[in-house]
């Protein structure tokens, strides 16, 4: 492959297998520079996979891949930046002395190592905590302690492979934010999930991936646009509004009240436009709307399709 400035990660025809098990299958894969791309599936997909083969950590049976125009990860280490799945905290170090030794590994500059540690654990919350030992610290510290080692080097390339496992809703907003200052600084993500509404919520860009195969990528607007709602959520104006007439359209195919509101399941064949007016007309309601279809239903209804026609 020729390297290119505007592709940060690219696989060609990538292939990995343990024993009978394919892991990955024949995988393409192209992350633009200055991308934020997330890449989704279920546990056990070949997300981690592809993540370790992009690393250099595993190695494919055949295929190609290009990291920051280098054939190998290795070459281009101190721009890189990576977070993985499993904790890869040396435990017995102190937190201080385990990070400045991530930032020579990196070849982040010695004068400017100790300060950009203090500041980072400044920046998650961790400034009192140099001193201790990694295995001292809760599930979450941990974390946030590889986020650290991750960014010190303000990689060009920084990847995120389950980065929220273990957080508490305060911690991963903290981080969430953190990650998407790294973005705006200039860098590359590729954010690994199972937790499609994380994906929907931050990134431009968006790869499915299914026991091993890529069944999804393009960006989020583009997927957005090509998955036409078939749902009508509506807040009725009676507290006991009468449903027969909505049930009745022929453009519904169900109707379903959780109490704070109806949800109306329009037909596949049903004009958008004519069946929400149907249904405003028959619903008096405050508020009638279409709702987007989730990356959640994205993937479900892509993921049975091509399942059911295997």
């Amino acid at each position: 492959m020729i390297p290119d400035v505007n592709t940060a990660v690219r696989l060609s025809a990538v292939t990995k297998t343990f024993g009978s098990t394919a892991a990955v299958t024949d995988l393409d894969l192209d992350v633009p520079t200055g991308s934020l791309c997330g890449f989704i599936g279920p546990n056990g997909a070949g997300k981690t996979t592809t993540i370790r083969m992009i690393m250099a950590i595993q190695f494919p049976d055949s295929g190609e891949l290009e990291v920051l125009g280098c054939r190998r990860a290795l070459d281009a280490k101190d721009r890189l930046g990576y977070l993985p799945e499993d904790r890869g905290l040396y435990r017995k170090m102190k937190v201080g002395a385990f990070l400045r030794f991530m930032g020579h590994l990196k070849s982040v500059p010695s004068g400017d190592l100790d300060r950009r540690v203090t500041h980072w654990l400044e920046r998650v919350e961790l400034a009192g905590v140099a001193d201790k030992k990694c295995e001292e610290l809760s599930k979450g510290m941990q974390q946030k302690v590889q986020f650290i080692a991750a960014v010190l080097n303000e990689p060009q390339l920084l990847i995120l492979d389950e980065p929220f496992s273990g957080l508490d809703p305060v911690s991963t907003r903290l981080l969430r934010d953190l990650f998407l200052e790294q973005h705006a600084r200039g860098a590359t993500i590729l954010f690994s999930t199972h937790q499609m509404a994380q994906a929907e919520q931050l990134c431009d860009r968006i790869v499915m991936i299914d026991r091993g195969r890529k069944v999804l990528d393009d960006s989020l607007a583009a997927i957005r646009g090509q998955a036409e709602s078939r749902q009508v959520e509506c807040e009725p104006l009676a507290t006991e509004p009468d449903l027969g007439p909505v049930s009745a359209l022929a453009c519904v195919a169900a109707v379903a009240s959780d109490g704070a509101g109806v949800r109306v399941t329009l037909r596949p064949e049903a004009d958008l436009a004519a069946a929400v007016a149907a249904v405003a007309g028959a619903l008096p309601s405050r508020r009638v709307e279409l709702l987007r279809p989730t990356l959640e239903d994205v993937f479900v209804r892509i993921v049975t399709r091509e399942r059911t026609s295997c």
